[in-house]
């Protein structure tokens, strides 16, 4: 991770996604097939990718979080992760990295998670 993603003692420091970069939709709709094998929501509507960062050389940094530090899966989701999206055409290398600042909360959700969920 570069040093200006790193967050800072307790400060999260959550770079904007590469939204302008031509994968950026393509990763998006990547990460919408990984799910939390307990939730019935994929992990980007669930508001768990918090950073999709694209460089010039389409090397890609998700910077994610899961719903809790004790997740059963919190060893291979990130894994799962960078196997979606490693596959798409230009992609040239994949890093998922895991924080806990700012824990997640129901609130990151998308409304279509919420409608999924029954929280609507």
């Amino acid at each position: 991770m570069s040093e200006e993603a790193n967050p800072v003692e307790g400060t999260p420091l959550i770079k904007p996604s590469s939204t302008d970069h031509p994968l950026h939709n393509a990763v998006v709709e990547a990460c919408r097939t990984v799910y939390d094998p307990e939730i019935p929501v994929n992990i980007y509507d669930l508001g768990l990718v918090y950073t999709i960062d694209i460089n010039d050389e389409n090397e890609v940094l998700i910077l994610m979080t899961l719903t809790a530090p004790g997740c059963p899966v919190a060893g291979e989701m990130p894994g799962w992760l960078a196997d979606a999206i490693e596959p798409l055409a230009g992609v040239k290398h994949v890093d998922v990295e895991l924080t806990w600042n700012p824990p997640w909360g129901m609130e990151m959700m998308s409304d279509e998670a919420r409608l999924e969920l029954g929280f609507m």
